[in-house]
């Protein structure tokens, strides 16, 4: 028997939605044209879930109709199937995508959960001391706060350097100005006068998350 032939029921629905050609297809459902080539012999049944949703979505079908319509079992008079039975194939293949869904929300969920369990065993130190050092300084307000900041900085600097995330300047620091690293707070300055670092800015790796706050050096202290 030949193999079954949908070229022409994949033209016609693909220009019902303005598409020209199969690689157009391809292209605008994010498939490879082998799975094109896949529809279009009607090796549906070969053809992944997944694969077939995109599919159905960009032709504007219900996966229902994508699957009956390109189904090579119809079309075999010595094996065909049920209305039925059809309509099990359908279910199963949502079924299997459904669980696909359900894999991807668990391991989402569990790389949250290994993320959070990192961050605090860097914050360790400052989870288990900073409250109690905090509630002795409100008991004690000549206690120096000083003798407080290592708790602060060193867990802090930790989680900075594991995330791969540098400071700019540091707080204080008189550098050149940068329009591209830096945020001018008051006055003017011109690219390459110095400045001083009021808050400090961040980078990670190449890209910038926040550009250091600075302040030109003659009008410090202005607003």
């Amino acid at each position: 028997m030949p193999n079954p032939d949908f070229t022409q029921k994949l033209q016609d629905l693909s220009q019902k939605v303005g598409i020209t050609s199969f690689k157009a297809l391809s292209k605008a459902a994010g498939v490879s044209e082998r799975q094109i080539l896949r529809l279009r012999r009607g090796e549906i049944q070969q053809i992944r879930v997944d694969v077939l949703l995109k599919l159905a979505s960009v032709l504007q079908v219900s996966l229902n109709e994508l699957v009956t319509t390109f189904s090579s079992l119809e079309l075999s008079q010595a094996h065909e199937v049920s209305t039925q039975q059809m309509l099990q194939k359908i279910a199963d293949l949502k079924t299997e995508y459904q669980r696909s869904q359900l894999q991807i929300e668990q391991q989402r969920d569990l790389l949250l959960q290994e993320f959070q369990q990192s961050s605090l065993q860097l914050l360790e130190s400052l989870l288990l001391q900073f409250p109690a050092a905090a509630q002795k300084a409100r008991e004690n307000p000549q206690l120096e706060a000083v003798k407080i900041l290592p708790l602060v900085e060193n867990p802090l600097k930790k989680l900075l350097q594991a995330w791969g995330i540098e400071a700019i300047a540091p707080v204080g620091a008189e550098i050149p100005y940068n329009p591209q690293l830096h945020q001018l707070m008051t006055g003017t300055v011109q690219p390459g006068e110095l400045v001083k670092v009021r808050y400090s800015g961040y980078l990670q790796g190449d890209k910038l998350l926040y550009r250091a706050k600075v302040s030109p050096i003659d009008t410090l202290g202005i607003g």
